[in-house]
């Protein structure tokens, strides 16, 4: 990431989380699970963080994951940029889970990760590194399709258990995404644009993605 102070909104998933970055370097974060309360917690954890978590740049988790979640992420990130004159940039909580394995087992060539995705879903990627690279496209499956696309590679997220039902036997690691990790995705992951990737239909539409369709 270049450098300059910036923000690392993380609340697509049940964590909510946060970080403070300069320079590449981590300032201070604070990472808590708290299922669906993210609109409560999100403004104080970022309040407590050195001056008030101001940055010139806000980075926000876009999905896929929790619908509310992302939306809540999205929506703090607009509207203290607005309050702070800053540029909100996007990225995906897939890879960031997987530049954090890679980045604790440097002996992994490739991993998949599994989120929750609603629904009896999981959101599913594989990554190959280094450099970190996905490979192929994320989708929203059903356990057991999930399953056959893992091809025998170790999974990351929080989406693993319903892998771990159909086979107990898998290199399986339960684990969520943190703000903190931000610093571990290359440049180019860290640069999309702020809107939802949800990665299936949401159950229901803000007024803003109503007109946009």
């Amino acid at each position: 990431m270049p450098p300059g102070r910036t923000l690392v909104i993380e609340t697509a998933t049940a964590a909510c989380s946060v970080a403070l970055i300069e320079g590449g370097v981590l300032v201070d974060a604070a990472h808590e699970v708290v299922g669906r309360g993210h609109a409560e917690r999100l403004i104080p954890m970022i309040a407590a963080l050195p001056g008030q978590g101001r940055a010139r740049r806000i980075l926000v988790d876009c999905g896929p994951g929790s619908f509310t979640g992302v939306r809540v992420g999205l929506a703090a990130a607009r509207g203290l940029a607005i309050g702070w004159g800053a540029e909100v940039l996007g990225y995906s909580s897939l890879p960031l889970v997987a530049a954090a394995a890679f980045a604790a087992d440097s002996s992994l060539a490739g991993l998949a990760v599994v989120l929750e995705g609603g629904h009896g879903e999981v959101f599913m990627q594989r990554f190959t590194a280094p450099p970190l690279a996905p490979d192929g496209d994320f989708g929203s499956l059903v356990p057991a399709d999930a399953l056959a696309r893992l091809g025998g590679l170790p999974a990351f997220g929080n989406g693993v258990r319903h892998l771990a039902a159909l086979d107990p036997a898998l290199a399986l690691h339960d684990t969520l995404p943190r703000a903190a990790d931000a610093p571990l995705l290359p440049e180019a992951f860290a640069a999309l644009p702020p809107r939802p990737i949800y990665g299936r239909a949401p159950d229901a539409r803000t007024l803003e993605e109503r007109l946009a369709s």
